[in-house]
């Protein structure tokens, strides 16, 4: 066994070494990446969960988990490293101590997130809410990333019910100047189908789309309305079947708020609360949007890549993959959530091979004889970070 490392030393090992070459190499070869398939998870009072959205096995041997953590309010774990994870194959547990996996933050790589922006334009939303609406959702512009896009969906009398004001767009000023021409006219609501199609837009992300390079992994809807639907195609229930069918979640954030009548709330908090996402009560209380804008970035940017090596030979099979994070180290408890990855022959495109080079590099392959698990079955959880079965 390798002697063990200080925490600072093993947070930084892969970071140098795995930044700035993997979106090209996952844009070439998006077709191999497996999307997770299992539910949605939701954290007890008091608890944390995680949810792993998307597993990419294009640069075999080595594979990439891509997860979400949250706390029992939904927000972020934070500064996890690889002795928060608990990383088991085929039912054996990988030891951390041979440094055949390391753990990033999304925060810290060049992937793209997508979001769809979601404005109630009807009348009902006219005057100082619309104006602090507005002023969100540039907010919400101004905290992304550059890498990351934005769509812009405005609820209006349109045959569709909505209008497309802005395809996926990374340009700030471009999306400042869609989101302020949108005026609050609207005689009808047709929220359920405004947000169908947000939904709809988001499925096109879930194969791993490319602009411009960036890798796309995730995609979100935040929704400002107060929830009130009037001759929508679909209903909430339709809606929220939809939703519950999604192999890859798309997290609906809902601002509720109206100066009118909030009974329509709980419409948003269903629809947010069944799809991993976050319900914010704003009611009449307009100001805090800006902060819970603020918020959602930060959740999308908090996501996690668990990068490992496997072991297994190629044989173009699926095999089982459990990832746990124990949360704080050294408590014993693990949550865990479940995927797989299969075991392929990458195609030899010159790019590819310099990926997987410099993976080599940042993760070398064990010497002839050892393996990546620990090599005591018997040993106690503090010394082995064993998963429950």
């Amino acid at each position: 066994m390798q002697p063990a490392r200080s925490n600072s030393a093993r947070r930084s090992w892969l970071r140098h070494a795995l930044l700035g070459f993997t979106t090209l190499i996952l844009a070439l070869t998006g077709s191999a990446a497996a999307l997770a398939q299992s539910g949605y998870g939701f954290a007890a009072p008091g608890g944390y969960g995680l949810k792993i959205y998307r597993t990419d096995y294009s640069l075999y041997p080595f594979v990439q988990v891509y997860l979400r953590t949250f706390d029992s309010d939904m927000q972020p774990l934070i500064n996890l490293n690889e002795l928060n994870i608990g990383l088991m194959v085929k039912g054996r547990p990988y030891n951390p101590m041979k440094r055949q996996y390391g753990i990033q933050s999304i925060r810290q790589r060049e992937e793209a997130t997508r979001s769809v922006l979601v404005i109630d334009a009807s009348k009902t939303m006219s005057g100082a809410p619309f104006e602090e609406t507005l002023r969100a959702a540039i907010g919400y512009i101004e905290s992304k990333r550059p890498q990351d896009e934005i769509a812009v969906l405005a609820v209006r009398d349109t045959k569709q019910g909505y209008q497309l004001v802005s395809q996926f767009e990374r340009d700030e000023r471009v999306l400042a100047r869609r989101i302020a021409d949108i005026q609050p006219d609207g005689m009808k609501t047709r929220l359920y189908d405004t947000i169908g199609a947000g939904m709809q837009m988001c499925a096109m992300s879930a194969q791993g789309s490319v602009v411009g390079g960036n890798y796309v992994v995730s995609c979100s809807l935040v929704v400002f309305s107060d929830g009130k639907d009037e001759g929508s195609s679909i209903t909430r229930n339709e809606l929220m079947t939809r939703i519950s069918n999604l192999g890859v979640p798309i997290p609906i954030y809902s601002l509720a708020y109206s100066r009118i009548d909030p009974s329509h709330f709980q419409n948003l908090e269903a629809l947010s609360k069944n799809s991993f996402g976050i319900y914010y009560l704003v009611g009449e209380t307009t100001a805090r949007m800006q902060r819970i804008v603020e918020e959602i970035q930060n959740i999308l940017q908090s996501d996690y890549v668990v990068t490992f090596r496997s072991y297994i030979p190629v044989d173009g099979e699926n095999h089982s993959l459990k990832l746990g994070v124990e949360y704080p180290s050294g408590s014993g408890k693990y949550v865990y959530d479940d995927t797989s990855f299969e075991a392929i022959q990458p195609p030899p495109i010159p790019a590819i091979r310099s990926a997987i080079t410099k993976f080599e590099q940042a993760i070398p392959k064990l010497p002839a004889g050892q393996t990546p698990y620990w090599d005591d079955p018997t040993a106690t959880p503090e010394a082995a970070p064993v998963m429950p079965q």
